[in-house]
């Protein structure tokens, strides 16, 4: 949808420092414009260089670097076969040099700077008032987006509104309550402007909306209020936004989805719990580079494992790329997840099964039954026989549940019990499967959803909790454990009272409805909970998380490239650096 990122440039790069020194142009081919001061005082210039900040967003929502940098190092997910030990297992080799956190950071000050040239030269561009208001309110929107990315991340970052032209080798490190003041003024300039929802009128997939706007306002109070520059109201500012956007869902046209199920179903990213998502197109000329790296959505490969190494099983496009970067926790399959009569999101949430799909015959012979026979096999089994005896047949099974080695040895299929998976195969995350690329090694075509309305029920549930309203945040919450027993479950059986509604069981809860959805490194910050969580349930981390791994480094790039005042990463912690 958003074309203009292989068409235009943004003139010069925010912070040369913070760009690692030089001007790194986003594409190889020659730019057709740039977007100039005086381009973007024109009507053409202010729709292309939205065009280029909505662009943006691909750069960093969807990217691997992003992904890691919020999955890995929690209580969720361990680090998988080919996944970043230093970063899930904060070992001493993670450093200011990885490269995760450069990207976050140098990609968000380009586009932070692409929203900068909107809002200092659309007010001069010859176009109806009307149309100049609700492009500042976008890009100021989009702004606080990426802000919010960095402080979450970093707390005291550099903050400029300044649209930079020519290289800068110097920045200045501001406060979070600097940061914080321009991210929340930004959010409530633009709800005051956009329209109220992602379905009104006029309103493409992917643009700016008040909701959008509203819900991500919510959680930067909440934010703020977890941190030194907290101000007295923000609990409540919190609870107040989040509780009016929730009460005025039907006249903003959003909604729960009856069936958890279709949340993430492919084809289905514009449905009418969705807030915002982040563009991407079957033309691979306008997404990312189509190597996997900044603009392309690799959510479809993150959580796969090497499946194609399993007999019976080859690569293939319903099963995806292993890239494998992470697993799931046991306590996420056996203890959060346990509760799967009544609550549906397992089996909607994992992929648990892997149907034979070779066309090699010599796969199956080799995976033959044993001489003689285990006590239990199928009736049909046969001596030196194929276990799996064709395509399509059960390749690999994961129940949930413990089994026996002699279930395991009587199973005509590969039978893994919930402490029998390892990190080079587990039950898989399935919300960002993707059938619709042009090869099964691509990345995704699909809309990446960074926002929905069941995520805002549960920050509303935390503000409740943080301003003693037990019953408001036992009321959110069971919305949406209701919604998880359709259709077979008791939706009944689903509530929780005002009792049970902890920050722990909350926490639990977001698992349950969020997992893997970019989000779980913030929220246990955001919360205080990061390394007691850790501890208790990511074993490969527990030995080496310490006080100052709730925040990332800030990156080496940054630390080389400034002249003057030097950045450093000894503001909260000593020996960062």
């Amino acid at each position: 949808m958003f074309d203009c990122m292989k068409k235009y440039i943004i003139c010069g790069c925010l912070l040369g420092s913070l760009l690692g020194g030089g001007c790194n142009k986003m594409l190889e081919e020659e730019p057709k414009a740039i977007l100039t001061p005086e381009f973007l005082k024109t009507e053409k210039g202010v729709k292309k260089g939205l065009d280029a900040a909505y662009a943006g967003t691909r750069y960093v929502w969807g990217s691997q670097d992003l992904f890691v940098y919020v999955t890995g190092g929690t209580d969720e997910f361990i680090k998988g076969t080919d996944g970043n030990t230093d970063l899930n297992s904060y070992t001493s080799n993670f450093t200011p040099g990885q490269s995760n956190g450069n990207q976050v950071w140098m990609q968000c000050y380009r586009w932070i700077n692409a929203c900068n040239g909107i809002i200092e030269n659309a007010p001069q561009a010859t176009m109806p008032q009307a149309d100049q208001d609700k492009a500042v309110a976008e890009a100021k929107f989009l702004r606080a987006m990426f802000y919010s990315a960095l402080v979450q991340f970093w707390r005291d970052v550099t903050v400029s509104t300044t649209y930079i032209t020519t290289s800068v080798t110097t920045a200045k490190r501001n406060t979070l309550a600097e940061a914080m003041t321009l991210i929340i003024q930004d959010l409530k300039d633009a709800i005051a402007v956009l329209p109220a929802g992602p379905k009104s009128a006029g309103v493409l997939p992917g643009k700016a909306n008040a909701a959008a706007a509203r819900h991500l306002l919510g959680r930067m109070y909440l934010f703020r209020a977890s941190t030194p520059a907290a101000q007295a109201s923000d609990k409540e500012d919190a609870y107040q936004t989040l509780k009016s956007l929730i009460d005025e869902r039907n006249t903003v046209g959003i909604s729960l989805l009856p069936d958890f199920g279709d949340i993430f179903r492919e084809g289905n990213e514009a449905n009418a719990e969705v807030l915002f998502a982040v563009q991407h197109t079957s033309n691979y000329a306008f997404n990312g580079p189509n190597n996997s790296t900044v603009g392309d959505n690799v959510m479809n490969h993150m959580f796969i494992g090497q499946y194609d190494k399993r007999s019976t099983m080859v690569r293939s496009m319903d099963y995806g790329r292993p890239y494998i970067r992470v697993v799931p926790t046991f306590w996420v399959t056996d203890t959060v997840f346990k509760e799967r009569v009544n609550d549906t999101r397992y089996g909607k949430t994992f992929q648990t099964v892997w149907y034979a799909n070779s066309n090699n015959a010599g796969d199956y012979d080799k995976f033959a039954w044993p001489n003689p026979l285990p006590p239990g096999a199928p009736a049909d089994a046969v001596p030196g026989g194929r276990r799996i005896k064709k395509k399509g047949d059960t390749s690999i099974y994961m129940p949930g549940v413990p089994v026996t080695s002699a279930q395991r040895n009587a199973a005509p299929y590969l039978l893994y019990g919930n402490k029998n998976w390892d990190n080079t195969l587990a039950p898989t995350v399935k919300k960002y499967f993707d059938n619709k690329r042009a090869d099964l090694n691509d990345q995704s075509v699909r809309p990446l959803i960074v926002w929905r309305l069941a995520e805002t029920y549960l920050l509303a549930a935390e503000a409740a909790i943080g301003t003693s309203r037990p019953q408001e945040a036992a009321d959110y919450i069971n919305a949406i454990r209701r919604r998880a027993a359709y259709p077979s479950g008791d939706p009944a059986l689903m509530e929780i009272t005002a009792a049970d509604a902890t920050i722990d069981f909350l926490l639990e809860e977001r698992t349950r409805e969020l997992l893997g959805e970019n989000t779980r490194w913030w929220d246990l910050v955001r919360t205080g909970t990061l390394i007691e969580r850790v501890k208790k349930h990511n074993a490969e981390a527990t030995p080496n998380i310490q006080d100052r791994h709730t925040l990332r480094p800030i990156p080496q790039l940054q630390l080389d490239n400034t002249r003057g005042e030097k950045y450093n990463n000894s503001v909260y912690f000593p020996n960062w650096n």
